[in-house]
Formats: structure tokens, C-alpha cells, sequence
């Protein structure tokens, strides 16, 4: 599922930004990354399912993960984890609860990021 209207995708910042307000509202960036590309990503867990919503960006000057490095942010997106298949982001139906819990993290970190 594409999160299309929260508008942060196509925003260029440096990396230190975007780091910096993905954690401050939860999200994570561990080994999601290369020295082009990056996912900061929040776990949600329901009853047994697991999903990923996950905040990619590029790097478009600068190699990852250097603070100055400047970046461009794509579309957030939510997915559902498959064991041992991995996570599935079309043709599945979320429930309600696990989607406004996205929204309100996208939010907080368009304010975040709008801040800076």
C-alpha cells in the first residue's frame, strides 16, 4: 500500500535530517541500506501478522551514510511479512487500525521534516 497523500515523496534533504526525524518518531535505520539507496522502517505487530511500513529514499549527491549526503524521499509504502518469503506490498487488504497508525507516523514526520 502506497501512502501517495502524505506528499513527502521527490523532497531533497541531507541525510542527517532525515535520519534524524525518521527516529524521532520510531523509525529505524538499520542495515536497510547501500551506499545509493536507504529504508528507515517501523515494525507493527497484530495478533500473529507482522508489517513494515517503510520510508525509502536515494542518495542523489553523496554516498549513504554520510551526514551530508543529500537525498531524495520516495513514496512510503506498508507491506505484510511472509516467513521465509518476505514482504508483500499489493493485493493485500490491511486492517484499519494497523493503516491509521501508519498515517499518524507519516504525519508526525512531515511535520518533522518540515520543521528542519
Amino acid at each position: 500500500m502506497k501512502f501517495d497523500h502524505i506528499e513527502i515523496a521527490d523532497k531533497e534533504l541531507r541525510f542527517e535530517t532525515l535520519r534524524y526525524a525518521a527516529e524521532s518518531v520510531g523509525l529505524v535505520h538499520a542495515g536497510q541500506w547501500d551506499y545509493e539507496r536507504v529504508t528507515f522502517d517501523y515494525k507493527i505487530i497484530n495478533k500473529d501478522d507482522v508489517y513494515y511500513l517503510r520510508v525509502p529514499a536515494y542518495a542523489i549527491k553523496g554516498d549513504i551514510p554520510h551526514d551530508d549526503t543529500i537525498v531524495r524521499l520516495m513514496t512510503p509504502i506498508l507491506g505484510k511479512h511472509y516467513y521465509p518469503h518476505g514482504v508483500e506490498y499489493e493485493g493485500e487488504t490491511f486492517p484499519k487500525s494497523i493503516v491509521e497508525k501508519c498515517n499518524k507516523k507519516l504525519e508526525l514526520l512531515k511535520t518533522n521534516l518540515e520543521a528542519k
